[in-house]
């Protein structure tokens, strides 16, 4: 499965990867190795804390690695800017209650709804996928449904 992301977010993964193999790997080896020396393994918190940090550490950089070569960045000017695509900025009315909101649509791994950035992955980012200012879509949501008219989409 392809992964859409923004340039941003791809340079974002890819930072806190290299992060993760230089600097948090040297960290978490000398850890280990310092408890290590204070003896008896068995029954050394040191020890077991520093490996599981390890273990922890390496699931995370597999993940990464995994995402970023199943990623694709989105360029900018191929995008048909009169669609709803990742990196939109699209501004919603509510159909039963009148309230407009304004959301960007971004990776899961930006997505801060309370700032207004909206995962592509979730079900209001899903629904909006594709489709053009004027067009009223019902949204399936845990609440229950949304009627949504999509009053602009911007880039940029």
């Amino acid at each position: 499965m392809t992964h859409l992301l923004t340039r941003e977010a791809y340079e974002k993964l890819r930072e806190e990867l290299h992060e993760l193999k230089t600097r948090r790997r040297a960290e978490i080896a000398a850890a280990i190795a310092e408890a290590r020396e204070k003896g008896d393994l068995s029954e050394n918190s040191e020890y077991k804390a520093a490996r599981e940090a390890q273990q922890f550490l390496e699931a995370r950089i597999a993940e990464l690695e995994a995402l970023l070569a199943q990623s694709r960045v989105v360029d900018p000017s191929q995008i048909d800017t009169s669609r709803i695509t990742l990196s939109a900025t699209v501004r919603v009315r509510n159909r039963r209650t009148g309230e407009e909101m304004t959301y960007t649509l971004v990776p899961a791994i930006q997505a801060n709804p309370r700032a207004g950035r909206l995962s592509v992955e979730s079900p209001i980012g899903k629904a909006l996928l594709g489709h053009t200012k004027g067009e009223i879509l019902t949204v399936q949501v845990p609440a229950g449904q949304l009627e949504l008219e999509i009053l602009d989409i911007s880039y940029g």
